[in-house]
């Protein structure tokens, strides 16, 4: 207990120290609330049941080049109920650039009062490609392009912290805690990632018995760039209807909707806008989910769709 909670105090201080964020060398989702384990490897299990996921983002419609992310993640507890695991496949694309990623995920869960806390920790393959062959150039005799295409892999771990209940939720993750340049070309830097921290929190209040409201908020920071912090608003309607609305860093805005289709099976779709110079050039951004819960160990899904 003493060992997890001064990793949770290590990160917490490791988080709050970065004062920079870079946005799109990982790929981020509006809906990360209902998705935990893209962020941190902790969150795998805290359904209590199986869970498979698909999300796909289109950022920035109508602009040449513009992020799109698909992802795939299934995490689930096993018997032994202390214990979850969890997989994700993550694939972004940016201009001439993209990345695959395959992470697996371990946690660790122990209760603590109502709630459980867990540590966990993950092990990733990250595949990074630039065809830089295909871009038109001014200078053909420019070096930086003069070996055309870039491609490389390199593996890389993660750890985070989680604490939940049936109300609320918080976690602390640094989902690569290492930063290889992936080509091995000192005239490529944008191969070299960088460390991402995340703080997420969240808390479900009971209005009424048909709703309940849900704010939810993300801070994220990297060496590089300003501290980016999602603030996000959701109204559950009984039981089966989310309506929400989200502000990151008060530069763009998405509207959220998620439909509880059956006891197992959720459709969610957000759409953002951007609010700076940003929004002339582009028609908003889409993003898709679907998610499917079964129920291997337990007779029934404790609230998976409120956490």
């Amino acid at each position: 207990m003493k060992t997890l909670l001064k990793l949770f105090l290590l990160l917490l201080i490791s988080t709050l120290t970065f004062s920079n964020i870079s946005a799109q060398q990982q790929a981020l989702y509006s809906q990360y609330m209902f998705n935990g384990i893209v962020l941190n490897p902790a969150y795998a299990g805290s359904n209590d049941a199986a869970s498979l996921t698909l999300m796909s983002r289109k950022q920035w419609v109508g602009m040449e080049g513009s992020p799109m992310s698909h992802t795939f993640s299934a995490h689930t507890p096993l018997k032994n109920e202390q214990v979850g695991v969890g997989l994700t496949v993550m694939h972004d694309q940016i201009g001439v650039t993209s990345q695959t990623s395959v992470s697996g995920a371990y946690a660790y869960r122990i209760p603590i009062g109502k709630g459980k806390l867990a540590m966990g920790i993950q092990a990733t393959l990250n595949n990074y490609s630039a065809q830089l062959s295909s871009l038109s150039m001014r200078n053909v005799d420019d070096p930086v392009f003069s070996n055309n295409d870039v491609q490389g892999s390199t593996p890389n771990f993660g750890t985070g912290v989680y604490y939940y209940n049936d109300k609320f939720f918080a976690g602390i993750s640094v989902p690569q805690l290492l930063t290889p340049d992936h080509t091995g070309r000192q005239d490529i830097s944008m191969a070299k990632p960088s460390r991402h921290y995340f703080l997420t929190a969240g808390y479900l209040f009971d209005l009424n018995p048909h709703l309940k409201l849900k704010p939810n908020v993300m801070v994220a920071a990297v060496e590089g760039a300003p501290i980016n912090y999602d603030i996000n608003l959701n109204l559950l309607i009984k039981d089966v209807l989310w309506v929400g609305a989200s502000s990151h860093s008060f530069s763009a805005y998405d509207i959220l909707m998620e439909v509880q289709l059956t006891d197992q099976l959720r459709l969610g779709y957000s759409y953002g806008m951007s609010s700076n110079d940003l929004s002339q050039f582009d028609s908003g951004s889409h993003e898709f989910m679907l998610n499917y819960v079964f129920t291997f160990y337990k007779n029934k899904v404790v609230t998976p769709r409120y956490l």
